[in-house]
């Protein structure tokens, strides 16, 4: 590709942010495309996109920046009092104290501390995209590990987990919630169920396509099926199709499935940052700040028992400074995804950021191009 076909615009004091957008699309493949959008104390200042097809408008399936959209809510709910988070699980949900959980709190489980990464049988396609199925299933399963112990990412299941004591609290699903507290207010494009009338909006997933080097080494490094990290990725399941299938469903996205089932734009991504840690169009932030800095603050630090790899969660969220960009501010939060989409918020520079792209990235979760455009972006906004 070249640096013609980089569409969109750049704010003053932005433009390196642009500079690096182009000299990365003018080495990627041919069929490269994504969009990158940033805010800076809630003013939109980067909106750019590229590829054949593409525009600012185009959706594409975020995976775990899902669970950003979904936690975003859940610390809604506890910041009006309706969650509180050293409560008992079964306290809202009385069901989940089989096979020994009913000792976890819900700041357990919403930190990824209650060993509930999947179920030994695991799920079919169908139910995959079901998150009150998944919930009530997970309800009766032993956990991998004991609860509060130690954690690991629950990569398709812990929306349904919150968002199953948020229903039990409020009668209504967490996809209700986001529409109507947080999408439909900003008019974001990022959906928890995306709408039949905007299909044509959305940009079908393809998988990755790793180089010869990087193929070798997935070959060399195979994942056992009954390991956790393949309960986690519900891989143990024969024909359960590949992670890079799950968007392209209609069903998942129709149900919004709330840990992997969003439908986003970049500018759906930022926006959605923008508005819980900055005024946006007149609106005070949706966080406020004891809430943000709960929020961002780090639960769960150390060896994650499914990444077999450090990571570092806060409330739902990825502490995204210390696992990928340690020159963000302390208390940064946000979620990656599987394709290479990257989202986070921080609130001490006013940074709100968002990325998607069409092909998934080798290795997967956040691609390696944001190592590129986020300190651009960190940069320009700290000086503004």
């Amino acid at each position: 590709m070249t640096t013609e076909e980089i569409h969109g615009t750049v704010a003053d004091g932005f433009e390196a942010v642009r500079e690096e957008f182009a000299a990365f699309v003018a080495t990627e493949r041919a069929d490269y495309e994504g969009q990158l959008c940033v805010y800076a104390h809630g003013r939109r200042v980067v909106d750019l996109w590229a590829g054949d097809g593409a525009d600012a408008t185009s959706l594409y399936g975020v995976y775990s920046c899902t669970k950003g959209a979904a936690h975003l809510v859940i610390a809604l709910l506890v910041q009006e009092g309706t969650l509180e988070l050293d409560r008992k699980v079964t306290y809202y949900w009385p069901e989940f104290s089989a096979e020994g959980k009913a000792a976890l709190t819900l700041r357990d489980l919403v930190t990824h501390r209650a060993g509930l990464i999947g179920l030994d049988a695991g799920f079919s396609p169908e139910e995959l995209a079901d998150d009150r199925v998944i919930a009530e299933r997970l309800a009766d399963q032993r956990p991998f590990w004991r609860p509060g112990t130690a954690f690991g990412y629950h990569a398709y299941v812990i929306g349904a987990l919150t968002g199953e004591v948020a229903r039990r609290a409020t009668g209504r699903t967490l996809q209700e919630l986001f529409e109507d507290r947080v999408r439909a207010p900003y008019g974001l494009d990022f959906h928890l169920g995306l709408p039949e009338a905007l299909e044509p909006r959305f940009r079908s997933v393809q998988p990755m396509a790793p180089t010869p080097e990087q193929q070798a080494e997935l070959d060399a490094n195979p994942t056992g099926p009954h390991t956790l990290a393949s309960i986690a990725f519900n891989a143990q399941v024969p024909g359960a199709g590949e992670l890079s299938d799950f968007a392209n469903s209609r069903t998942v996205r129709a149900k919004g499935q709330a840990s992997a089932g969003g439908v986003a734009s970049a500018r759906g991504l930022a926006g959605m940052y923008a508005a819980a840690i900055s005024e946006v169009d007149g609106r005070p932030p949706l966080l406020k700040p004891d809430t943000t800095a709960e929020v961002g603050q780090i639960h769960s630090t150390g060896y994650d028992l499914v990444a077999r790899a450090h990571r570092s969660y806060g409330l739902g969220f990825q502490a995204t400074a210390d696992v990928l960009y340690p020159f963000l501010g302390a208390g940064t939060f946000g979620h990656s995804g599987a394709p290479g989409s990257q989202a986070f918020a921080d609130p001490r520079s006013g940074l709100a950021y968002g990325y998607t792209r069409r092909r998934f990235a080798f290795p997967g979760g956040a691609a390696p191009e944001n190592e590129r455009f986020v300190p651009a972006a960190h940069k320009a906004a700290q000086a503004t």
